[in-house]
């Protein structure tokens, strides 16, 4: 970017008359301009509609995932399911709004899901007893060595994190390189600029051989001097654009989102299969470990055998009954169509002056050295093509660049490209730069617990020769105080301003496996929920 000087001076002419030259200046101008944007088009317009394609696409994943669940739940426990699918509903709302850029810590999310989900069943389910706020709390203290949903809890961590911030990356980083586009080719020449611009475009047309093009050497110092703080961004460019492939070969593979969306509604009910199936040892270590609940007055006291007559077992659908993914498209599709488009990406910047000087309309031929315009008549340009960059024009015999004062522009995109950068490096290990754990003790934030797994354990089609994810250094970055949450009146809800339960639960030298495995979820729940 550059500050607009476009004027020439009146008695300051090269080789028209002044007044001509003006003219000319601003019509260099504009074809230079013309030129940048119609070179950088594939960029904008890649990173706009791939941008636009992923965020629709994986928006209607989340929604296709909620849509499975409300399914399989209805269907399997009917209307007690219904009343109390807000539970569930509000688990969708915070991945929508993680996805969307939200201050949302995807552990506490999960954590916050399992949590609501066994404060209304585990009373469902003993409706023979009232429940007190601390027996509730004991119970999840008690939650970490009982482990009630087994090792389900940390796997749909495992498999929604990782998916939800790479996906979460990506459209993030399309985003971000479509306004970099935009800002980086938003730019006016200086005057030193638009002097060596016309002078060799428009000088042929003074001296009567308006045929001439100019040499392509000549040309390609002309378009270094104007664009040399373009050619800054590329080693930053670069970068980013490396880390954009990566986390997209990722989504594809271990860290696909399809998998991970439709995993959800499955793991749940995993989970629900392994409490019924251990719900009488769990139950009886709670009530040995937090004493005998209050039994209950009135109709409410009823044993859960009495009511088993309508029992229908839990199961998930079959591929037939399955819905239909994401329609028009797949993940594979679109990111194979992505990494097609960013592998010509590279360089960009440093190759536009020769992108521009290869066209015929702007300069001669490379092979022509003998019959273009060389600044002062027809033959061969004799100076040296000068280097890439700001630095490097100080010895540019076409344009006068001040390498002294960098473009302030540029800095801020290049400050900008490494940010971006950065976070994408971070979701290629399923780590979400905003929400790293400083607490932790073995590994960090929303996807940093399990960072030693090997991918088999989480996703099909990873063999045990998998290699193991390396663990990047931890960010000492804390995650932000969840808003205290108010008890309903049908189920006595109480966050404790963040502490209470959760905390508890969480509080062990694992990151937030704890919180995850709070909850029992005992064996009369399909009972209940039919």
């Amino acid at each position: 970017a550059f500050n607009i000087k476009t004027t020439i001076k009146m008695s300051d002419y090269t080789c028209c008359s002044s007044q001509m030259e003006e003219t000319l200046a601003l019509q260099s101008e504009r074809d230079f301009l013309r030129a940048i944007e119609e070179n950088s088009q594939f960029l904008l317009t890649t990173f706009t509609q791939r941008h636009r394609r992923f965020d629709e696409f994986f928006r209607e994943l989340i929604d296709l995932s909620e849509k499975s669940m409300n399914q399989m739940f209805t269907k399997t426990y009917g209307r007690l399911f219904t009343q109390n699918a807000h539970v569930f509903q509000e688990l969708f709302v915070e991945l929508r709004r993680y996805y969307s850029g939200g201050s949302v810590s995807l552990t506490e999310v999960l954590s916050d899901f399992w949590s609501r989900l066994v404060e209304r069943v585990f009373s469902l389910v003993n409706p023979q007893y009232q429940f007190s706020e601390d027996y509730l709390e004991c119970v999840s203290k008690h939650a970490e060595q009982l482990q009630p949903f087994g090792d389900v809890p940390r796997k749909l961590r495992v498999q929604v994190t990782r998916a939800f911030i790479a996906a979460r990356a990506l459209s993030q980083g399309l985003a971000t390189g479509r306004d970099i586009v935009n800002k980086a080719t938003k730019l006016t020449a200086d005057s030193e600029c638009v002097r060596g611009l016309m002078r060799q475009w428009y000088c042929p047309l003074c001296r009567g051989v308006p045929s001439l093009r100019p040499c392509h050497s000549l040309c390609l110092n002309v378009m270094k001097g104007c664009l040399a703080n373009q050619a800054d961004l590329d080693t930053e460019w670069n970068n980013f654009i490396d880390a954009l492939y990566q986390v997209s070969e990722k989504l594809e593979g271990p860290f696909n989102m399809e998998l991970a969306a439709d995993s959800i509604s499955v793991k749940v009910s995993e989970a629900i299969m392994h409490m019924q199936e251990n719900s009488v040892t769990i139950s009886t270590k709670v009530f040995q470990g937090c004493g005998s609940p209050r039994p209950a007055s009135g109709r409410s006291k009823r044993s859960p055998k009495e009511s088993g007559g309508n029992r229908r077992p839990f199961r998930t659908y079959t591929p037939e009954e399955k819905p239909t993914t994401a329609a028009g498209t797949n993940l594979d599709r679109l990111v194979t169509e992505l990494k097609e488009r960013l592998r010509p990406m590279r360089g960009f910047w440093v190759s536009l002056p020769h992108t521009i000087c290869n066209d015929g309309k702007m300069a001669a031929d490379v092979t022509n050295e003998d019959r273009c315009w060389n600044g002062q008549t027809r033959g061969r340009y004799l100076p040296d093509v000068t280097g890439d960059g700001l630095v490097s024009q100080i010895n540019n015999p076409e344009v006068e660049v001040d390498i002294a004062r960098p473009d302030v522009r540029t800095r801020q995109l290049i400050m900008e490209l490494r940010v971006v950068t950065n976070k994408l490096k971070h979701a290629q290990s399923g780590q979400d730069m905003d929400f790293m754990d400083s607490e932790c003790e073995e590994g960090s934030g929303s996807g940093g617990g399990d960072q030693g797994e090997r991918y088999n354990d989480d996703w099909p089609g990873y063999g045990p020769q998998s290699p193991p994810y390396n663990k990047p250094p931890r960010n000492p970055a804390t995650n932000p105080a969840k808003p205290t949450r108010v008890r309903d009146r049908n189920w006595k809800w109480n966050r404790n301003n963040g502490q209470g339960r959760v905390r508890s639960a969480a509080s062990g030298h694992t990151c937030s496996l704890a919180s995850l495995l709070s909850f029992p979820f005992l064996v009369t729940v399909a009972l209940l929920w039919r």
